[in-house]
């Protein structure tokens, strides 16, 4: 155990806005009618770590494991008022009868406040999107404009709803892969950029992300879309003083490969190839089809197994491996993935050996309770008055944001260890050095 420190927390008083970009998709859909289920008893939030999990407190022997958000000052989840934004009108009852991931049953529990939620017109750019044709969109001469236009958008609806704050997390398609350029790099250089209109370098998801830092909003992206990820971001939310996070929900086939990896290297055994394949059929399916945004998931989802198994230390087990990932768009699966993993490993004196995995999973209801949690930690980060990356939310993410000084962390039960002793350390109890 380690010494405590105390964090000074700001209380969760009045209400908390919950802006959603891409609040029409399957996943924002999911989320919200479950969370306004749960706060009516309809429902069980399972999969929520801010709702269900536990955390010890003091000695084993003590036996003491309150509940998170009986201990950690949260804010509930009656303090919501959700919002967002969307290229398609539909409110949000039609829109999630629209992805059909929820039964008639579940959405009618809490129709009244999903009708009501509507959407702001959205700041896209079909270049970065190129399966996807939205007809409740923005117009504006520049990127600057456009996120000036985002921002009056968080602005009113705090006011409209007497919000005390706003976080704002993106759970929109991914957009097509951009890799860093010199308009990233600093933050003069990218408001230059977004005044001169540079619709090459400068993505739809900046300009929310811009907007939210702007007006003190703490933003979380959900996809592996550049945007957040880059120095001039990282400069402005530290200069702003708001937290953020990302990027790319890690909920099926990468939550498995973060289990699976660590185990493979705790006891060191060897590793020759790792295949990986998906068939998926709704939206993010579709959009997902498109060489150019899977560029952008696939660069996301290669990134874990190198981290963790770190060939350059373990050349012997590791040097060689041949990793591959597949997305393929099914509609007749709609949200229901499927996860197909082929991994051959090799045991005591070269002997192969394979393991094969078939997680046939519900990608909207993996991720709806990430997508809870890491607002309501991200509205305590803030809070917290802490600013820039939230490493220790990696847990929650395929591809973890951090600066160029510093290694991500994939392990999930490293990330988990990470997440809690933050947490301990907000609270003033003691750190501990295990999962407990």
């Amino acid at each position: 155990m380690k010494m405590k420190v105390e964090v000074e927390v700001k209380p969760a008083s009045g209400k908390l806005g919950v802006l959603v970009v891409g609040v029409g998709g399957a996943v924002s859909t999911t989320f919200i009618v479950g969370t306004l289920a749960v706060r009516k008893g309809l429902a069980t939030p399972i999969g929520s770590i801010t709702q269900l999990a536990t955390m010890r407190l003091g000695k084993r022997n003590e036996n003491n494991f309150p509940k998170i958000k009986d201990i950690v000052p949260l804010a509930t989840l009656d303090d919501i008022v959700f919002g967002g934004w969307d290229i398609f009108p539909e409110d949000v009852y039609a829109a999630a009868k629209h992805a059909e991931v929820l039964t008639d049953k579940d959405l009618e529990g809490v129709k009244d406040e999903l009708v009501a939620i509507k959407p702001m017109k959205a700041a896209f750019d079909q270049n970065f999107v190129k399966r996807l044709n939205g007809t409740h969109v923005k117009e504006a001469a520049t990127r600057w404009e456009l996120m000036e236009q985002v921002r009056e958008d968080i602005r009113n609806f705090k006011a409209q709803n007497n919000c005390d704050r706003v976080v704002v997390i993106w759970a929109a398609s991914t957009e097509i892969y951009l890799p860093l350029a010199d308009e990233h790099q600093t933050l003069e250089g990218f408001r230059k950029a977004m005044k001169e209109n540079n619709v090459e370098q400068i993505a739809p998801s900046m300009c929310y992300a811009y907007a939210a830092i702007a007006e003190g909003a703490p933003f979380i992206m959900g996809a592996p879309n550049l945007c957040v990820d880059m120095p001039a971001m990282w400069e402005f939310s530290k200069e702003m003083n708001v937290p953020i996070c990302g990027k790319d929900f890690k909920t099926g086939q990468t939550m498995l490969k973060t289990v699976l990896a660590p185990m493979l290297k705790t006891r060191m055994l060897g590793l020759d190839g790792w295949f990986s394949t998906n068939i998926l059929g709704n939206r993010d399916g579709e959009v997902l089809d498109d060489p150019d945004s899977f560029k952008t998931k696939e660069v996301s989802k290669l990134s874990v197994i190198d981290t963790i198994l770190q060939p350059e230390l373990y050349p012997e087990l590791y040097k060689n491996i041949y990793h591959k990932v597949r997305i393929n768009y099914y509609p007749p699966r709609k949200d229901n993935k499927e996860g197909w993993d082929n991994i051959d490993l090799v045991g005591w004196m070269g002997y192969p050996m394979q393991l094969k995995v078939d997680f046939l999973c519900r990608d909207s209801i993996l991720a709806a309770p990430l997508c809870l949690d890491l607002v309501l930690f991200a509205d305590l980060a803030l809070r917290c008055n802490f600013s820039g990356i939230q490493s220790w939310l990696s847990f929650y993410f395929k591809s973890p944001m951090h600066d160029f000084e510093h290694v991500p962390e994939h392990d999930l039960f490293i990330q988990y260890i990470k997440l809690k002793n933050t947490l301990r350390t907000i609270i003033g109890e003691e750190t501990l050095d295990y999962i407990d």
